[in-house]
C-alpha cells in the first residue's frame, strides 16, 4: 500500500518537468477548460442532463477517433462529433424520457463506430489509450486553438443567454408559459455542452468527462441554491481539479483522468459534508 500511494503521488521532478512546453500547453488548456466546464455544469444539473453529457462524450470520442484515422486534427474531429451528437439529441428528444432513450440508441452505435475507427488506425496504440483516458501530450499549439475559439464561442453565448437558460432550467413550465423559447434553448445549450465535451475529451478521455462536466456543478448543488454562488464553487472545483489533477499526474506519468476524477470525488464529498453540516440537501431544480 506505501508503495502504490508512493508510485501514484510522486512529486519528483515535478518541478523540471513544468517548464516542459506541452505540459505548459496542458495547463492552459486546463485553465480554459475549467472555466468553460464550471460555467455549464450548474445548469447541467438544473436540467438533469448528465447522461446527455456521457452520451456526448462517446460521439466526441467517435469524431476524436476519425480524426485520429484521417489524419486530421484530433480536436476538430472531436468538436464535429460532439456537435453532431448534441444536434440530434437536441432535436431527437428534448423531454427528459425521449431524450434519454434518443441518447442511448445514438450513443451505442457512435461508441461501437469509433471502436472501428480504432481498430483500423495503424499508428501508436498511446494515441488510441488517450482518447479513453486523456492525455497531456497530446495538447499541442493547434489544440490550444481550437480550444480557444470554442470557448470564446461558448462565453459569448452564455454572456446572451445565461439569464433565459437558467430561467429554463430551474423552472422550464414556468418559462414557457412566459414566452421564453425553451425548445430552442434546449438545443443551443445541448451544442454547447457538445462543445465543452469536445474539450474535454483530449484531456480527460472519452470515460470520465462527467467528472469535468457534472461533479463541480452536483458539489456546487449540494452547498447553495444561489445559481451566482453555484457557478463561483464549480469553477474552482473544475480548475483544481484539472489543473492539480494534471501537476499530480507529471512525475508518475499515469493519465490525468485518474487524478482529476479523484480530487472532483473528493470535493463532491466535501461539499456534501459542508451541506449536511448546514442542514440542507441538495437543491431540486
Amino acid at each position: 500500500m506505501t508503495e502504490f500511494l508512493a508510485r501514484i503521488l510522486d512529486l519528483s521532478g515535478t518541478g523540471a518537468l513544468l517548464g516542459y512546453p506541452f505540459v505548459r500547453n496542458a495547463l492552459i488548456a486546463c485553465a480554459v477548460l475549467g472555466l468553460v466546464a464550471g460555467l455549464l455544469a450548474p445548469l447541467i444539473v438544473s436540467r438533469g442532463m448528465a447522461f446527455a453529457v456521457h452520451g456526448t462524450a462517446e460521439l466526441a470520442f467517435t469524431g476524436a477517433a476519425a480524426g485520429l484515422l484521417l489524419g486530421v486534427a484530433v480536436g476538430v474531429g472531436a468538436v464535429v462529433g460532439a456537435v453532431v451528437a448534441a444536434v440530434i439529441f437536441g432535436v431527437l428528444g428534448l423531454r427528459q424520457r425521449e431524450r434519454d432513450s434518443a441518447i442511448g440508441v445514438v450513443m451505442a452505435f457512435g461508441l461501437g463506430l469509433g471502436v472501428l475507427f480504432l481498430a483500423l488506425y495503424d499508428g501508436r496504440s498511446s494515441n488510441r489509450f488517450g482518447l479513453l483516458t486523456g492525455s497531456i501530450v497530446s495538447v499541442d499549439q493547434q489544440n490550444l486553438w481550437v480550444l480557444g475559439v470554442v470557448a470564446a464561442v461558448v462565453l459569448a453565448t452564455l454572456a446572451v443567454l445565461y439569464r433565459p437558460l437558467l430561467f429554463a432550467s430551474t423552472d422550464p413550465d414556468v418559462a414557457v408559459a412566459r414566452g421564453v423559447p425553451v425548445r430552442a434553448l434546449t438545443l443551443v445549450f445541448s451544442v454547447l455542452i457538445g462543445l465543452v465535451t469536445a474539450l474535454a475529451v483530449p484531456i480527460v478521455g472519452a470515460i470520465l468527462v462527467l467528472s469535468v462536466l457534472i461533479v463541480p456543478g452536483a458539489a456546487a448543488n449540494r452547498v447553495t441554491a444561489n445559481p451566482l454562488l453555484a457557478t463561483i464553487i464549480a469553477i474552482v472545483i473544475a480548475e483544481v481539479a484539472l489543473v492539480g489533477g494534471t501537476i499530480l499526474s507529471l512525475a508518475p506519468g499515469l493519465p490525468i483522468s485518474a487524478y482529476v476524477a479523484t480530487i472532483g470525488f473528493v470535493a463532491y464529498l466535501l461539499c456534501r459534508l459542508v451541506g449536511r453540516l448546514r442542514g440542507r440537501g441538495p437543491v431540486r431544480a
